[in-house]
């Protein structure tokens, strides 16, 4: 079979975080436990804003999705992880790491463009508040919305697409828990230079333009906070966009964190437990922020939790 346009891989093998078969049962806990917190944390998020009217506004219409990314983001891998785990078997095949691939680019993109968007939600409610409604109408939520999932999937599908015309013959093994499309790569026996150019190019596109969009909105924000004359009006002001910020500097953080430094791990397993961060603690992390200081959020919990239990009583009875 010739390799030069063909794919004659099979299958790859995904190293983990660690060989060490003591460790599995302890890493196999603490991620199953993560991955629940993380799913039953953001569903809680979506319910209680779908059942409560209150919370039928634009900012939290973006939440929600958000919570919905982060559980679809955190699913295409963990996982699969654990399935190894249990199964003691670290195969995939090409098929399933190119499906990983396509869904863990749109989704961790996806989470990009939702936190570039609720920037622009907070300044406008800051810095525009009268015309807040005017501005933020559904239609335009929608579109941003739309524009957001359109972009993201046209990215990761070309990507994946890309890939298709490389070939794998040889050195299978991936040092991490899922296929990462930049791993991936590095192990292709045929030249990919035109996807490393594509890859970065657009990366560093996808990447740069949402950030500058983020520090541009939370600049004006800043900037109309100190304006304010009380000190009462300032913090309701900052508290409105302060979970927001908390995210935003955790996600931005970790991932050029572990991107940036990348060329010092290379095929290192260290590159790995870095990328646990914003794959697995930061989407855990995320409906904890948004409710532990949101009265909203929080009233909304009470009322689906009473809902749910006026529910159980009826199906008793």
């Amino acid at each position: 079979m010739e390799t030069e346009n063909q794919t004659c891989v099979l299958e790859f093998v995904l190293l983990g975080l660690s060989e060490d078969t003591a460790v599995q049962p302890l890493l196999f806990g603490l991620f199953l436990l993560m991955y629940l917190v993380t799913f039953t944390g953001n569903l809680l998020i979506i319910l209680a804003i779908i059942s409560d009217s209150h919370l039928h506004t634009p900012m939290y219409f973006f939440l929600s999705n958000l919570s919905f990314t982060d559980i679809c983001f955190t699913s295409t891998t963990v996982p699969k992880m654990l399935l190894n785990i249990q199964t003691e078997r670290k195969t995939i095949t090409f098929e399933n790491c190119l499906s990983q691939m396509f869904l863990f680019t749109l989704f961790g993109l996806l989470d990009n463009a939702l936190l570039t968007v609720m920037a622009y939600d907070r300044f406008v409610a800051i810095c525009h508040p009268l015309h807040y409604m005017v501005i933020m109408n559904p239609r335009l939520c929608g579109l941003l919305l739309l524009a957001s999932w359109l972009l993201s999937a046209l990215y990761s599908l070309s990507q994946c697409l890309m890939v298709l015309r490389l070939s794998f013959c040889t050195e299978l093994e991936i040092p991490h828990f899922f296929c990462e499309l930049n791993q991936v790569l590095q192990l292709a026996c045929s030249d990919t230079f035109l996807n490393d150019v594509v890859m970065y190019f657009a990366s560093g596109l996808l990447g740069v333009i949402p950030l500058t969009g983020i520090l541009f909105s939370y600049s004006k924000i800043i900037s109309s906070i100190l304006r304010i004359a009380t000190a009462e009006g300032k913090y309701k002001a900052f508290s409105n966009c302060g979970s927001h910020l908390l995210v935003v500097t955790l996600f931005y953080g970790t991932v050029l964190g572990v991107y940036l430094s990348s060329t010092a791990y290379q095929n290192s397993r260290t590159y790995a437990i870095a990328s646990v961060m914003y794959v697995v603690v930061i989407p855990m992390l995320n409906p904890f922020i948004y409710s532990l200081r949101n009265k909203d959020i929080q009233q909304a919990f009470k009322r689906l939790r009473n809902i749910l239990s006026i529910k159980g009583f009826l199906t008793q009875v």
